[in-house]
């Protein structure tokens, strides 16, 4: 039993929360599964730098993941762009972990050259 002295503490506003309204459920429904997918393209991205590091590709898989990491990003890209979405608006707070889009990279992975093609 609680005294009416103690009541519930207001909840707090969720930043990056979406908000789903009629008219832009579309967008909403897009802004939701590209972070998904960015989530995704960047965890691939993770394990293909790290196989890289240890040498366990072959020069023909370092291209193919290469050029389909480059292509996904390419496309999400595209996507955002149709419907008016900006990089940090895909961006979710991991808690602990930090934002899933840092602010800037630490690391440029191998296969972008300063061209922006692949090596």
């Amino acid at each position: 039993m609680t005294s009416p002295d103690h009541h519930r503490p207001e909840p707090r506003p969720h930043r990056n929360r979406l908000d789903l309204e009629p008219d832009t459920v579309e967008r909403d429904l897009v802004k939701l599964v590209l972070t998904v997918v960015e989530l995704l393209r960047q965890l691939m991205e993770r394990q293909a730098l790290r196989r890289f590091d240890v040498g366990d590709l072959s020069e023909d898989q370092e291209e193919r993941i290469g050029l389909t990491l480059m292509l996904l990003e390419e496309r999400m890209a595209e996507l955002r762009d149709r419907y008016g979405l900006r990089p940090e608006d895909l961006n979710l707070d991991l808690g602990p972990l930090g934002p899933l889009r840092p602010r800037a990279r630490t690391r440029r992975p191998y296969w972008r050259t300063s061209s922006g093609g692949a090596a």
